[in-house]
């Protein structure tokens, strides 16, 4: 649904990357074993940093699989299976369930209604499993459509709806750590919609769609770039210092290394995108 929150390959250890691999395809082996290959083209970064987060803090017994898959044939691949990334797996698919709605509703994209009709029955039997979760998407769904057309401006507010959504995702067992669980979804969740919104900027502008950011550059071009850069540090400071409050020992390196690094990488890419076209406008001018 978002694809923000990846690991940045770069910093990882050779042993961790194999790790983070493992993970990620033991998400895709478990979205097919739930939903089929149709779950599988839901495979997301966002849900594979929460199937990590939450193995490592609840430590469920988990087993190891050694397979060959569509995509890579002729090399075996090692996917992890346990109930944290089952849970994982679920929340990407009504995830991407209502995200296919939207994306029907918006754009009339009858590929995105097929599709949704092909989880609908995936999505219901996860209602009935995390009823809080479901419903939780649904009002933000619910909340951001009401937004979207009111054209709210207030960046804020509407990020806001994001991260109430993914708190509630985060919050796995409702137990003693379901507090700083929701802290750490909530200002994970702003992050990730603001930085979407200025991914899609420069888009939204040329097609005159509606994207809160555009209200504020408009407003104050001037501060406008310090604005978006001081309020992501912000947001994903607060989402660290949620983190560094939980017990997790295994794979800090590699959460750490999601956490403080590979979240900017989207951010890192468009400011140098940026950087590129100014340079060369200056030198043909």
């Amino acid at each position: 649904m978002f694809g923000y929150v990846h690991a940045d390959l770069t910093q990882l250890s050779q042993d961790n990357r194999k790790i983070y691999q493992s993970f990620y395809c033991g998400l895709c082996r478990q979205l097919g074993n739930s939903a089929g290959f149709k779950g599988q083209m839901l495979l997301n970064y966002d849900l594979c940093f929460l199937a990590i987060l939450l193995q490592s803090l609840y430590e469920p017994e988990f087993q190891s699989e050694n397979f060959r898959c569509m995509i890579h044939p002729f090399k075996s691949k090692t996917g992890l299976k346990s109930e944290a990334i089952a849970y994982a797996a679920d929340m990407d698919i009504i995830l991407s369930y209502h995200s296919l709605l939207d994306n029907y509703r918006d754009d009339d994209s009858k590929i995105s209604g097929f599709a949704a009709k092909l989880l609908e029955k995936d999505y219901k039997r996860i209602k009935l499993n995390y009823p809080r979760q479901t419903k939780a998407v649904e009002n933000y769904i619910q909340k951001l459509t009401i937004a979207e057309h009111d054209k709210e401006t207030n960046i804020d507010a509407i990020s806001g709806y994001t991260g109430e959504m993914l708190g509630q995702l985060f919050n796995w067992k409702d137990d003693g750590w379901a507090q700083t669980l929701k802290c750490m979804g909530y200002y994970l969740g702003k992050f990730i919609y603001l930085i979407d919104a200025y991914d899609d900027l420069k888009k939204d502008e040329k097609k005159g769609s509606y994207n809160p950011l555009l209200f504020m550059k408009k407003e104050s071009p001037k501060e406008f770039e310090t604005f978006v850069r001081v309020n992501l540090t912000s947001l994903m400071a607060e989402c660290a210092k949620q983190f560094e409050r939980l017990p997790i020992v295994e794979n800090t390196n590699i959460l750490r290394n999601i956490i403080y690094s590979g979240v900017w990488t989207k951010y890192d890419y468009l400011q140098l995108k940026e950087k590129k076209k100014d340079n060369s406008f200056k030198e043909k001018n």
